[in-house]
């Protein structure tokens, strides 16, 4: 009975691995940005996200939030993150409407102020696979992104000064 009961189990675990496999093999699975999401998949990522970012917590940030590392994280936020994540008071880039999962507009409502500035440091230097948002190791210093990600933490507090170089030379809201 134990010997058909273990057989019984791994036939089964086969055939549903089988099915995973001719689900996706087959073209069944939904690939294109229109098509709804894959069972469970907004569910997974998210859980596996924050396991993953609660593992490796980084340590405080070695630059304050003051207004010249806002200044300065605005500068790297235009050049690398309104394209998608947008500029406050100003409506979606096309690049951002054609995403998928779409990226949070930042400065439009909550955004990340809600998150710790560890937090956004972790996601802009390691990126989130499956969502369009790159890892910015190599490309931005360490400086840099905690400068950007300090802004980003306290984008509901920053200075006038700061949103004017935040939007200068973009487009005007419509």
């Amino acid at each position: 009975m134990g010997k058909g009961l273990v057989i019984g189990f791994l036939l089964g675990v086969l055939a549903l691995v089988a099915c995973v496999f001719l689900y996706f093999a087959t073209g069944r699975a939904p690939v294109a940005m229109s098509d709804p999401d894959m069972p469970f998949e907004k569910m997974l990522a998210h859980k596996a996200l924050h396991a993953r970012i609660d593992n490796e917590k980084p340590q405080d940030s070695p630059v304050p939030a003051d207004e010249a590392n806002f200044l300065a994280g605005a500068e790297v936020y235009r050049k690398n993150c309104a394209v998608c994540h947008g500029l406050p008071n100003r409506p979606q880039t096309p690049i951002a409407q054609g995403l998928r999962p779409k990226p949070p507009q930042l400065f439009h409502g909550t955004g990340v102020t809600d998150d710790p500035a560890w937090e956004t440091y972790w996601k802009a230097t390691n990126g989130i696979r499956m969502t369009g948002m790159p890892g910015f190791k190599g490309q931005l210093s360490d400086t840099q992104l905690w400068q950007v990600s300090q802004l980003l933490a306290n984008a509901d507090k920053i200075p006038e000064s700061v949103k004017t170089a935040l939007t200068a030379d973009a487009p005007p809201a419509k």
